[in-house]
């Protein structure tokens, strides 16, 4: 493996978490903490370490998705307009 390999590795993980992060900043942090509906500041603030950490924010959003999906609660899935 080779320099080469490695930046276009980095590069990759690095377009995958940014539209991770986008997706999540977006539609997903009000689903997943309804406090943060409002919160469009803080979503600026978050977005590196979304972006980093989009592997871990993924499996965590796809969870409780799924969860409240099977639960038939008022979270997850739907419009998140309550």
């Amino acid at each position: 493996m080779t320099i080469k390999d490695l930046l276009g590795a980095a590069e990759v993980y690095g377009w995958v978490g940014l539209g991770v992060a986008l997706a999540f900043l977006t539609i997903g942090v009000g689903r997943v903490d309804p406090a943060a509906r409002g919160a469009y500041a803080a979503r600026v603030l978050l977005l590196p370490s979304v972006a980093l950490l989009w592997p871990v924010v993924a499996i965590r959003w796809a969870t409780i998705e799924f969860s409240a999906a099977r639960s038939g609660s008022g979270r997850g899935g739907g419009s998140g307009r309550e």
